[in-house]
Parts: C-alpha cells; sequence; structure tokens
C-alpha cells in the first residue's frame, strides 16, 4: 500500500495485520489505517507537532510518547481540528481546549501510571465523567465547564461516528449546584461612591456609565464605540453567541450617557474606552482594569457584571416587561422572567404592607 505521507512508512506484521506508522528523529507513532480521512489527518498532523516540536495548537494534546488512534486523546486532536470547534468563539475554543487538556493528564485513579488521555474514548462512561467532574467540587463552576466540554466533545464523536463512539456519557451527567447568587449587583450609593472617586471626564466614568446605561457584558462594552452609533442609536450584535444565536440590539443612547461620553477626553474611534496606552481594551484587560476602578473606589466586592443585575433590576422594578428586558439586555426568556418576578415580588409585597399599616393607623 503506497502512503503519500512524508516520514511515515506501512507495513504487514507477521499476523498480517496493516500497520502505519509515522517515523522521525528516532521516534515512531502509530498511524490509523483509515488514510485519507479526516481522522488519519488529525493523528497524522498531531505526531507531526510531537516529534517536531511545532507549536501547533493540537500538539499540546499530544504530548505523550503513544498517541494511539480510538483513545481520549486522539478525539481530542480531530475533535479540535474539526470544523464544528472552529465555529466555535475564540474564547470559548481556549476555554473548551483548556479543560479538555487538563483532563486528559489526569490519573484514571490517585498514584495511578494510567491516564484518562490513554483511554479509548468509547469506554469513558458516565462513572468517569463523573469523576473528572467530582474531582473539582470544591470549584463547582469549573467542574460544570468540564461537564460542558465534554458533552460538546461526545456530541461530535457521536455525529461524526468517530472512535466508535454511540453514545455521549457526559449528556445524563447533572451539573453541581452552585449555592451562591454570583456577582452582587451594586446599590444606588455604591454607584454614588463610584461617581465621586471618578468624575465625569475620566475613562473609569465613561466605563461605569456605559455599563449602567446599555446593561451590556463585557464582551459587548469593550467593543462599543462611535462606528456602532446610528440615528442616535447603538447598533451592534452581542458578541456571546454571535455565531450560533446571534442577537442584534439597538439601543437608544441615554441623554445622561451622551453628556457622559461628550465629556470624556481620550475616547478612542473605534472604540469608546481606550487603555493608558491609547489603545482599546482587550475583554480581560478591561474586566482587570475595572476591578481595579473598583478597588480605587472601596468598592472591592462589586463588578461589572453586578452592574449589569443592577441595571436589569432598576428596569423591572420601573415596570419594564420581559419582551423590554430582552429587547435591552439580550435576554432569553427564561432570564427576563427571575427579574420581573422578582420585581413583582417586590411590588406585591409593598402594596400588601402599605394596606396592613393602613388598616392599623
Amino acid at each position: 500500500m503506497k502512503i503519500r505521507y512524508r516520514y511515515t512508512r506501512s507495513y504487514h506484521d507477521r499476523h498480517g495485520k496493516l500497520r502505519i506508522e509515522y517515523r522521525r528523529k528516532g521516534k515512531t507513532i502509530p498511524l490509523p489505517t483509515n488514510v485519507g480521512t479526516a481522522e488519519f489527518q488529525a493523528a497524522y498532523d498531531a505526531a507531526k507537532a510531537l516529534i517536531e516540536g511545532g507549536q501547533s495548537p493540537t500538539a499540546s494534546a499530544t504530548t505523550h510518547p503513544a498517541l494511539r488512534a480510538g483513545t481520549l486523546r486522539w478525539l481530542c486532536v480531530a475533535y479540535f481540528k474539526s470544523a464544528e470547534f472552529g465555529q466555535l468563539g475564540k474564547v470559548t475554543q481556549e476555554e473548551r481546549r483548556r479543560h479538555l487538556e487538563h483532563m486528559l493528564r489526569e490519573p484514571i485513579k490517585q498514584n495511578s501510571k494510567s491516564f484518562f488521555g490513554d483511554y479509548l474514548a468509547r469506554q469513558i462512561t458516565g462513572k468517569y465523567v463523573r469523576v473528572l467532574r467530582d474531582r473539582k467540587k470544591n470549584v463547582p463552576n469549573t467542574a460544570n465547564h468540564r461537564l460542558k466540554a465534554l458533552r460538546g466533545l461526545y456530541n461530535w464523536a457521536v455525529e461524526n461516528e468517530a472512535c466508535g463512539v454511540i453514545s455521549n456519557p457526559a449528556r445524563d451527567v447533572a451539573k453541581l449546584k452552585i449555592n451562591s447568587d454570583g456577582h452582587r449587583p451594586w446599590t444606588e450609593q455604591d454607584r454614588e461612591q463610584y461617581r465621586e472617586t471618578h468624575p465625569l471626564g475620566t475613562m473609569a466614568r465613561a466605563a461605569m456609565e456605559l455599563y449602567w446605561y446599555t446593561g451590556q457584558r463585557k464582551s459587548d462594552v469593550a467593543r462599543l464605540g462611535h462606528q456602532h452609533v446610528k440615528n442616535g442609536r447603538l447598533c451592534f450584535t452581542q458578541f456571546k453567541n454571535r455565531k450560533r444565536k446571534p442577537v442584534y440590539l439597538e439601543l437608544p443612547i441615554h441623554p445622561e450617557l451622551q453628556r457622559v461620553l461628550d465629556a470624556t477626553q481620550g475616547l478612542g474611534e473605534m472604540t469608546f474606552l481606550m487603555n493608558e496606552y491609547g489603545k482599546p481594551f482587550t475583554f480581560a484587560g478591561l474586566g482587570k482594569k475595572f476591578k481595579n476602578w473598583c478597588d480605587a473606589a472601596d468598592l472591592k466586592d462589586c463588578s461589572a457584571h453586578g452592574l449589569r443585575k443592577s441595571a436589569a433590576s432598576f428596569y423591572a422594578e420601573n415596570g419594564a416587561t420581559e419582551h423590554e428586558l430582552c429587547a435591552i439586555f439580550g435576554f432569553t426568556p427564561r432570564m427576563a422572567a427571575h427579574y420581573t418576578k422578582s420585581a413583582n415580588q417586590k411590588t406585591n409585597a409593598e402594596r400588601a404592607m402599605a394596606r396592613v399599616v393602613s388598616i392599623k393607623s
């Protein structure tokens, strides 16, 4: 059999079975025999990256001397090269790759020399998925991210009939409950305290007002700029889920926000917010800088996401409907209902209490 791949050889072993290997620099890595398929190409590229010492994005998933076809490690390599993985957002790709690669390097049992990456992908059951999840039980968010990464990997494997996988072992494994309300919403006093520390005209003030008057995430506030302004509105597609379920918004610019932007020195052309080097913020850079600005105002437990939650509650408590919340924040109906339900409870309780007080008096 002739193989048109550099540094490979094929032969039949003493049992008559076809073998294909990548041989280079005194090292040998076995390859699958389905030449010409996407799975073979993924294994070939991974073997080449491993031996040549290149910086392939899949190289870190293959830093093991034996990349055997059908293993969980091999499945990850094929998945990272797939069109489906390529359609994920850059941040999602990096996060999913990081979680999967960490799991590949974990021993199946404590002090074991067998690693999850060496197990055949089809042999991974819900039991093993729960083990991987529960190893991060003290940080439930990370545990759930692991579960999400495995679900995505195995969904792809089932759809593409890769490695003999016929079902998703992570599908029926439940997420861990997170006993936290998340980021603390800002109070009116918090906002005033921030404004006193960061006066009108500063980039810090502009950042807070953009968060407050648009109700958007860090990934959107960092990108907003003059090119998004059309007829007095901010027109943009939210960054999150932009490739899978894009949400396009047109938000009227609040007069107070316009006043703040007009007074701010150093706004950029492509993005309003600029760092100290005169360049647009990265998402992570804006998050870190905003945290520093909050710390400077002695609001150490406040965050950008807490400001978004506070804005949503403010609108709901002032009569915004679920559809209106979706139109402003890009919420799903379920998330919008969470805020209106909370607002209705507060309003109903106040009305009931007022009647009781009136009767007693």
